[in-house]
């Protein structure tokens, strides 16, 4: 996510807290910025993870696995 993005999301939450508030067009753009927001997060998460490995007592690496797996 570009810092832009990132600006335009703090500028529409500092712009919520006014008592002039936010028209219903910048309700639905915050929405949209912070689901992109959290699927970058959750994207970067998923990669850092699927790169993670655990390192057993004899100093073997074990793949991390998905809950349930």
């Amino acid at each position: 996510m570009e810092q832009k993005q990132i600006d335009r999301i703090n500028e529409l939450a500092r712009k919520a807290k006014t008592p002039e508030g936010l028209t219903e067009w910048e309700e639905m753009e915050r929405a949209a910025l912070r689901r992109e927001y959290i699927d970058s997060v959750l994207g970067s998460l998923r990669g850092q993870l699927d790169n993670t490995y655990l390192v057993d007592e004899k100093g073997q690496k074990h793949k991390l696995k998905k809950k349930g797996e």
